[in-house]
């Protein structure tokens, strides 16, 4: 999938300030969202940012471009095929 990624060109750069706001680029879809996480589609798979008080601030499908504000427990990423297998149960876990 990365080499995918690298094949075409497509800048996926995560920046944290302070803990409490992120600029992501390269993300295709904002699979869910609410006050305690955040999951996206990106071009290296499956992101899920876990925290507290969570915001979507701006999300710009064209440039792939997003950002989210709130404070930041962790970052996971996960492979786009198992994930699409098992998302609905991992989701459930996460956001009860």
């Amino acid at each position: 999938m990365a080499e995918d990624f690298k094949k075409r060109g497509i800048s996926h750069n995560i920046s944290i300030e302070n803990r409490n706001k992120i600029m992501i680029t390269g993300v295709t879809d904002v699979l869910s969202f609410d006050e305690e996480g955040v999951i996206a589609n990106t071009e290296m798979g499956i992101l899920i940012i876990k925290g507290s008080d969570m915001h979507v601030g701006k999300l710009n499908v064209d440039d792939g471009s997003l950002s989210i504000e709130g404070e930041v427990f962790s970052l996971e990423y996960t492979d786009s095929d198992s994930s699409q297998r098992s998302r609905n149960s991992f989701l459930g876990r996460i956001f009860r």
